[in-house]
């Protein structure tokens, strides 16, 4: 019986058969979860040459494989269907306190449901704010508002929730009005997210850098907004890596708990059940985050091997890993996390046999196809500043934070001593990350790009691992061609665009040309704030990553229309993060007390020029005509400065908020007729003025105005007049963000980002 059971382990651990396994049905899980035509086809090529060599190389294997594939494929498209959830009085939904936010009366979170789970968000009184507090596990029902489906990301570059949370098995959220709240039972579950909830309070009353670590290196969350520019520091030198629950700190765990044990005279397996304890407890406090998890079970399953004295090939092992991993999430390479984890430790594995130092150059190339995929830019430094950061961060950040956890309550004043000690290596890395040394942005890349990429650099590192150099500097050659073309195809386009950014309730329009690339824009956008609080600006969120995806670090000339934040609100975030060569104004704007405390501090290398009617911008390959204002004002609708240019053969009209006024005095002044017109103040009641549109009688209309705003724009009065002339219009609303794209080697066209395919 023993020798029957070694002779089937053997079969299935001959070397390379569990690591191709896994990749089918990786692959398997791409056919199935995207919806792309060409992805598709793609997983079918792949799935099938994989299958084909099991079934050549691993024959005595074929039915296992098959039934693998057909058991895998019956959980992924189980596992595809999403129930959807009807907004009832008797819908009860259960959550717990660690997975609340709470924020000025409001209250969002992450919730289980009898269908599974969904997104909730709504005001909540004083009373139901303490009931939250408590750190009970709650029910919440008689919600009043409505349900609907988690909004997809409507700008090129934006963080897209839907596909995020899809990836958990979320696909709808509920904004409540009202609701009722009453404690849960206390159940096993509850106790534990108690725990966690018990956690996030004690790390909140430490010093702020204390706290941050705290949060990420046990918890897996950042506990503060005001975090967000080390996250930044640490994504800008390629180092994020440190701040994620992974491999490194598995391996933290077990070392202290073997050492522990061994003190105390446990045998190995007594130890080995101990760290599969600890671990299961830090994957449920870190949310079961995928890298983590991960590399607990490859030390689980490994040393089951090893206690076995089964043989298994470092790769057939995060095969294994990945399999395992796989019937437990099935969406699990949906989540960027989890594709970064497996890829860079398969890296590993192809570059074992390099040094140290040749090994950490091959793994940051590996990387790289999916950090220009997901992020668009990449640190070529990033091997140097890991010898640099990672000491630090190993012998400094973690003890200190480890530390002061343990020992807060007995001495608290403990972490205030160490907190100093952080704050002057933070303030180090934060000077390092200001320089940009080694930053390169380099635009979003294509799926397929990224693929290519990936089985290019697969293949030189496995090239490079055997020693193989003529083979290698060809292959390395051929990786190199392909970057530089991509790299070109996205820096020097032989097309430009004008582009309507989708920013809501606002406008910001970006204008390029083709090679050579000039960009320039039109006012930011920016939120309208009616709370008094302080907005984080959507700049960060929207119009930056859109500009990264294009591989723009510079704007040439950036216009403001007036001093509305809806306009220029997110102006000096925006001139923090990408360098504008001139700044564009009508006069008298920079009288304006609010518009000057905007860019103060921003324009250090910025040239300021101020504009009224009957000015021109000359640029290479496009003139701006002013042809409003008149005279200088103060900057408010009635002075918004408008301009006229053509590109492609069409001409375009922007006019910010100008009212209809403004617009009889257009008339008065100029006899143009347009191809297309940014309609005035978001399609308000109070513009466009009739007689003006059907002068202009453009070809189509552009409405920028925020989903379910509160001043009802575009207003149906403005609408039936454009139909009444029967002038097509679009709306960002509708459309996400519509771009036009013109060039000789391009028919002029346009693209709507949320009816991707719809080309007029």
């Amino acid at each position: 019986m023993q020798h029957s059971k070694t002779n089937w382990l053997s079969k299935i651990c001959q070397p390379g058969y569990l690591l191709i396994t896994a990749l089918i049905l990786v692959d398997l899980s791409f056919f199935i979860y995207q919806s792309h035509l060409g992805q598709r086809l793609t997983s079918v090529a792949i799935g099938v040459y994989l299958l084909l060599i099991v079934l050549v190389k691993y024959s005595n294997l074929k039915w296992l494989t098959l039934m693998l594939i057909c058991s895998a494929s019956v959980g992924f498209l189980h596992n595809k269907q999403s129930s959807s959830l009807e907004l009832t009085d008797e819908l009860t939904v259960q959550v717990y306190p660690d997975q609340v936010n709470l924020k000025d009366g409001w209250m969002s979170a992450q919730v289980s449901t009898p269908k599974g789970k969904i997104l909730i968000a709504g005001s909540i009184n004083k009373e139901q704010e303490a009931l939250i507090k408590t750190g009970r596990s709650l029910w919440i029902t008689k919600m009043s508002g409505e349900i609907s489906k988690i909004e997809p990301a409507t700008n090129l570059g934006e963080f897209d929730y839907r596909s995020y949370y899809r990836s958990q098995n979320i696909s709808q959220r509920i904004k409540f009005k009202h609701c009722e709240i009453v404690f849960a039972p206390n159940n096993l579950m509850a106790k534990l997210h108690k725990i966690r909830f018990d956690l996030q309070e004690y790390f909140k009353q430490f010093p702020q850098l204390i706290s941050f670590f705290a949060s990420e290196l046990v918890l897996a969350e950042n506990n503060s907004e005001d975090n967000q520019e080390i996250l930044n520091n640490y994504r800008n030198l390629g180092v994020i890596h440190l701040l994620s629950i992974s491999g490194l700190h598995v391996g933290i765990y077990v070392l202290i708990i073997s050492t522990l044990c061994f003190w105390f005279r446990f045998t190995e397996e007594e130890t080995f059940i101990c760290c599969i304890a600890i671990l299961m407890i830090e994957i449920f406090l870190s949310a079961g985050q995928a890298g983590f998890i991960r590399a607990s079970l490859t030390y689980i399953l490994g040393k089951v091997f090893s206690f076995k004295k089964w043989h298994i090939a470092g790769a057939d092992l995060l095969g294994l890993t990945c399999l395992v991993h796989l019937i437990l999430v099935p969406k699990l390479f949906l989540g960027v996390g989890a594709q970064l984890s497996y890829i860079l430790v398969l890296g590993l594995q192809l570059t074992n046999r390099l040094s140290p130092f040749k090994q950490s150059i091959a793994l940051n190339l590996f990387l790289t196809p999916l950090l220009l995929f997901y992020f668009y830019q990449v640190n070529v430094l990033t091997v140097i500043f890991n010898l640099l950061i990672v000491p630090y961060f190993n012998w400094i950040v973690m003890p200190i934070t480890f530390t002061s956890i343990a020992l807060f309550e007995i001495f608290p004043q403990i972490p205030q001593s160490l907190e100093t000690v952080l704050k002057f290596g933070e303030g180090i890395i934060n000077h390092l990350s200001q320089f940009q040394l080694g930053m390169i942005t380099f635009g979003k890349i294509n799926w397929w790009e990224c693929l290519l990429l990936l089985l290019l650099s697969a293949t030189v590192l496995v090239s490079v691992s055997e020693l193989k150099s003529k083979v290698s500097w060809k292959l390395i050659g051929i990786l190199s061609a392909s970057y530089a073309i991509f790299f070109c195809l996205i820096h020097f386009p032989l097309k430009g665009q004008v582009t309507f950014i989708d920013v809501g309730q606002g406008d910001s329009i970006l204008i390029t040309t083709p090679f050579p690339r000039k960009v320039y824009m039109i006012d930011t956008g920016g939120k309208l704030n009616f709370s008094g609080k302080k907005l984080p600006p959507q700049v960060n969120k929207i119009t930056i990553p859109f500009l990264k995806a294009q591989g723009i670090n510079k704007i040439d000339g950036l216009f403001v229309s007036h001093q509305d934040a809806d306009h220029v609100g997110d102006l000096g975030p925006l001139m923090s993060e990408i360098q504008v060569d001139k700044l564009y104004m009508a006069q008298g704007l920079l009288t304006n007390p609010s518009f000057c405390k905007r860019i103060d501090g921003k324009i250090e290398h910025t040239k300021l020029v101020e504009l009224l009617a009957g000015m021109q911008v000359k640029e290479s390959q496009l003139t701006f005509n002013v042809v409003y204002p008149f005279k200088p004002g103060e900057g408010k609708n009635e002075d918004s400065l408008s301009l006229m240019f053509k590109l492609g053969g069409k001409s375009w009209l922007f006019t910010g908020d100008l009212g209809q006024d403004g617009e009889k005095e257009l008339m008065n002044h100029f006899n143009f007729a347009v191809d297309y017109f940014k309609l005035g103040h978001h399609g308000s009641k109070t513009s466009s003025n009739p007689e003006f549109l059907e002068k202009l009688h453009p070809q189509m209309v552009f409405i920028s105005a925020g989903r379910k705003n509160r001043f009802g724009h575009p207003h149906p009065e403005t609408l039936a007049t454009l139909n009444k002339l029967q002038i097509p219009w679009v709306s960002t609303q509708d459309c996400g963000m519509i771009s036009w794209y013109y060039g000789k080697w391009t028919q002029n066209h346009f693209e709507k980002f949320l009816l991707k395919g719809d080309k007029q």
